[in-house]
């Protein structure tokens, strides 16, 4: 897979998560700070990063940095994904599974921001077993790693894509049909004479 350039992308920053470390030590504790957080340009391309500093703004910058270095890109279909997966990753398991056009984003933690940065509107997401949030984050990055287009997976596999996913080629005549009834509607409307 290519690297992608952050630089050509407008991207949007996310902090998902920051949490307080203390590190005891003969002399005393040593306070820092570790920060989770996401970029992404809301089409398809989305990064997360981790950042240790012992100031919270050195450790956002870092953390963003580190999400631009680890950036992937989403394949979308009308806003959703294209098809279910589940993922284990350490304690985390994520379960991802596309969605109706106005269901949203029906996700918590820290997978929600990381759909939203991807740019997909419409998921149903769940993370069972640990809720770590960087585990979580990086269970949820794998599975988007993970999704295959039709048209990849059929290239692999040698086969069309109507032999793969014949409803597909039902969908495409009904949406076709629907085109040339409301084009023939429009052009009698507009031929009739007006009294």
């Amino acid at each position: 897979m290519p690297k992608i350039n952050p630089d050509t992308l407008d991207l949007t920053e996310q902090v998902i998560r920051t949490n307080k470390v203390q590190k005891t030590h003969k002399g005393g504790r040593t306070l820092s700070w570790n920060v989770l957080s996401a970029v992404g340009d809301k089409s398809g391309h989305v990064g997360v990063g981790l950042g240790k500093a012992r100031a919270i703004p050195d450790a956002i910058r870092k953390s963003i940095e580190d999400a631009k270095k680890n950036m992937i890109e989403v394949p979308l279909v009308n806003g959703t994904i294209p098809h279910e997966v589940e993922l284990s990753l350490g304690a985390s398991i994520v379960m991802l599974k596309p969605a109706a056009p106005g269901n949203g984003v029906v996700a918590g933690g820290a997978m929600r921001p990381i759909l939203e940065l991807a740019g997909i509107t419409d998921v149903l997401a769940k993370s069972h077993g640990s809720g770590n949030a960087i585990n979580t984050a990086r269970a949820t990055m794998e599975a988007l790693k993970s999704l295959k287009r039709a048209e990849q997976v059929s290239r692999i596999r040698g086969k069309r894509i109507e032999e793969m996913v014949p409803w597909m080629l039902k969908l495409e005549a009904v949406e076709e049909a629907a085109v040339e009834v409301e084009t023939e509607q429009s052009a009698e409307t507009a031929g009739a004479p007006t009294e």
